[in-house]
């Protein structure tokens, strides 16, 4: 089956550059250049055309050149095309008599044939079948804090078996653990812990050797030997906190024959552990300084060989390991560590995490939600991108709303249909001979798309080029209805010799007579201007007369970077006008509140308003406290509308402001009169403002009255205040009479001790004083 699309986007961009014609500017000699100046240029091969005028160009748009006298077979104007080369339909089940040929992803194979600068694009579909096969890979971390774990997990192959049971009738599990490389200063190395790590702690004083990884148990669907090796394992011991399970998380997913991974099926490696993993680089620590090499280093024994001669693997060999061979990953680690396992899932493509109880008690459901989770998403990736090739994505996903820029699905159920649309556009042109290819994948899919790329860079009529041609003066090839001509050459047909300067010569040169030779910016040769190189730009044209960097600037911005410098003058793009493109057209800002433009007080210019309403200002001319209320305007509407009188009757404000319709009528009915009545009270109470005079003897008024109640309040709470004291001072008094009356202690004072109380007071001693 074959398919064709043209895209239309040359079209659509001629249309947007017509009048820059970049194809003209860019003085393209050849075919070949014409092509990757831009996706819209063609070129014509046809001998006579532009016959009289030297430097005619032969890159143009496809229409001009038709239009100038160019046969249509002569036009080279090459476009991308898609041929769809195999396009399986998709399956509905993954088990069955179809097991062995499910496909998950449509089309399976296409080829792309790419004009630089053109974009093009295909779709594809990726479905998550039901009933497909799963490996189940179970990789436990046995150092000395799993072991209320590895008790918890002895009975997990017939549960498990049980529960996954119901997503899938075709399941297999196997088993694989792993402590750290045995070796300083990862684990204890002295003699007396070789065979026993745990020789001499009292809390748990035997477990066996320390060890790298080591695969116990291939992929089977004999979930009762997964259960009887379990039960035969014991923990080990080793020294710091980090583990080495990146190790053993290569060594499974690399180790593919070991492990027993099939073809046709989803892999899932479940990673258990309570402690964070050894990186690429403490390996050092050690004194390993050998990268790992991402391959499969298994004994006779099935343990890691190569624990103490390779450093740990990095992230990102890690990423690139699972992806090749189609593994998602589960972290299942304890809760203190999930947010250290979450980062690594971004850095690691189909990578999952959930948290684990401390004695891995829910350690089935959480396979069960990683699977579940696993299956509701599709995401793609792109394997040997080749570096000129852009790609981008539009997802559709079940609510079937396209998603630009993104290239995944979530949410979904199994069975459900997802689709992406790609954009392809090549850049460049890669060396001749050179075949390009990618590979777009779902995530942890075995299905692919396979995408053969070949480039639209050369011409069809260069394959017929003629070397010595006699219309090249038997000097040159003729190529595409050009003569390419041999060194020492010049001309349209070769027909000059390098050095020859005539004055015919130099007279073609000139743009018009009195003018300087290739303006002043080139060189006559042969009849044609060879134009200087800038460092601001390019100089082109016949006469060199032109160059792409002599136009008007704003804020030292070449056409306001809105624009294209053609020949000093600003080639503005959609929605900007003006000499440098610095005034856009687009009028949406100046629409205010209320739907109007500037809110009628001020006109849009270059999408800002330009208030014209006296004391109008804002963004949108909405405030304006002079401007005249609604019963102004009626009344100024009526005056200009009516009477041709008033403030707005010379001017076209009249018409922008008063667009209701005015009835006159010589009698009125009794409604009409009604509504008259209120019309005109409503015109009453918009009447003329208040006389200054009165307002103003109303306010000092006002002030004065308040201040006499004020002074008033203040003069019957002070007299108030000053009874309630007297009348206490009386009491008191009165008190004090009796007292001193009716009291037969009472004695007036000596006046001798007084006396004499005074002088010691101020220190004076009399002989013989009173006493």
């Amino acid at each position: 089956m074959e398919a064709r699309a043209t895209t239309v986007f040359g079209c659509l961009c001629s249309l947007a550059v017509y009048s820059l014609n970049m194809c003209m500017s860019g003085s393209a000699t050849s075919c070949e250049e014409c092509l990757l100046i831009h996706p819209s240029c063609a070129w014509c091969a046809q001998e006579d055309f532009g016959r009289g005028r030297t430097l005619t160009s032969r890159c143009d748009f496809s229409q001009n050149l038709q239009k100038r006298g160019c046969a249509a077979r002569f036009i080279e104007y090459p476009t991308s095309s898609i041929s769809i080369l195999q396009n399986r339909p998709l399956s509905s089940k993954g088990s069955g008599s179809t097991q062995y040929d499910v496909v998950q992803i449509m089309p399976q194979k296409i080829s792309l044939s790419l004009r630089p600068g053109d974009q093009t694009w295909f779709g594809l579909q990726v479905r998550q079948v039901e009933d497909y096969p799963v490996d189940l890979y179970y990789l436990m971390d046995l150092s000395l804090s799993m072991k209320d774990d590895l008790d918890t997990i002895r009975n997990l192959g017939t549960k498990l078996a049980q529960e996954m049971g119901k997503l899938t009738s075709n399941f297999r599990l196997g088993f694989g653990s792993f402590v750290d490389k045995n070796m300083s200063p990862f684990s204890y190395t002295a003699p007396k812990y070789q065979e026993n790590p745990c020789n001499g702690y009292k809390l748990f004083p035997n477990c066996v050797p320390t060890f790298g990884f080591r695969h116990i148990l291939s992929l089977t669907d004999k979930v009762d030997r997964f259960n009887e090796e379990v039960q035969k394992q014991m923990v080990s011991r080793n020294r710091d906190a980090p583990e080495g399970g990146f190790d053993a998380i290569l060594q499974a997913a690399v180790c593919k024959d070991e492990i027993g991974w099939r073809k046709e099926a989803y892999h899932l490696l479940v990673f258990a552990t309570d402690d964070v993993p050894h990186l690429a680089l403490d390996g050092r620590l050690g004194g390993l300084v050998q990268p790992h090499d991402g391959m499969c280093h298994l004994n006779d024994k099935n343990e890691y060989s190569a624990s103490t001669k390779m450093d740990y693997p990095s992230l990102a060999l890690l990423g690139e390991k699972l992806a090749e061979n189609n593994i998602f990953l589960i972290f299942a680690v304890t809760k203190r560590l999930y947010v250290i396992y979450k980062n690594f899932t971004a850095l690691i493509p189909g990578t999952t995490v959930e948290i684990l109880d401390q004695d891995s008690k829910n350690v089935i459901q959480l396979i069960i939600t990683a699977y579940n989770n696993i299956r509701s998403k599709v995401e793609l990736t792109v394997w040997d991108h080749p570096e000129d090739i852009s790609l981008s994505f539009t997802a559709t996903c079940q609510d079937g709303k396209p998603l630009p820029g993104l290239r995944k699905c979530a949410d979904l159920k199994i069975g459900d249909t997802v689709s992406f649309n790609v954009s392809v556009e090549a850049r460049s042109c890669p060396p001749r001979g050179t075949d390009q290819s990618f590979t777009i994948k779902p995530v942890g899919f075995k299905d692919r798309l396979e995408v053969a790329v070949d480039y639209q860079c050369d011409c069809g009529c260069s394959r017929i080029a003629q070397t010595n041609s006699s219309i090249c003066s038997s000097i040159g090839t003729y190529n595409c209805g050009t003569c390419q001509c041999e060194p020492g050459y010049l001309g349209a047909r070769c027909e000059c010799q390098e050095g020859e300067a005539s004055s015919m010569h130099l007279s073609a040169c000139r743009e018009a007579e009195g003018k300087q030779i290739c303006s002043g910016r080139g060189e006559c040769s042969c009849n044609q201007c060879l134009c200087y190189e800038s460092e601001f730009g390019k100089i082109y044209g016949s006469f060199c007369e032109c160059d792409d960097f002599s136009c008007a600037r704003h804020k030292g911005i070449l056409c306001s970077g809105h624009g294209e410098c053609h020949c000093g003058e600003c080639k503005c793009h959609a929605g900007y006008i003006g000499d440098n493109c610095n005034c856009s057209t687009e009028t949406s800002s100046c629409i205010s509140d209320d739907g109007q433009m500037c809110s009628g007080r001020g006109n849009c210019v270059c999408g800002r308003c330009q208030c014209t309403e006296p004391g109008a200002f804002g963004d949108t001319c909405e405030k304006c406290p002079t401007c005249p209320d609604a019963c102004g305007t009626k009344r100024e509407c009526i005056e200009c509308r009516l009477f041709n009188s008033g403030r707005i009757a010379d001017n076209q404000t009249c018409q922008r402001l008063c667009k209701d319709e005015i009835i006159t009528v010589e009698t009125l009915s009794e409604n009409t009169l009604m509504l008259h009545t209120q019309q005109t009270d409503q015109l009453a109470e918009c009447g003329g403002g208040p006389d200054a005079l009165t307002v103003l003897l109303a306010v000092v008024g006002s002030i004065l009255l308040v201040g006499v109640v004020l002074l008033a309040v203040w003069k019957l709470v002070i007299t108030i205040h000053d009874r309630r004291e007297f009348a206490r001072f009386q009491s008191a008094r009165s008190r004090a009479r009796y007292e001193m009356a009716s009291n037969p202690l009472y004695k007036q004072p000596v006046s001798t001790h007084f006396v004499e109380t005074d002088f010691n007071m101020y220190g004076k001693s009399y002989n013989g004083g009173v006493h």
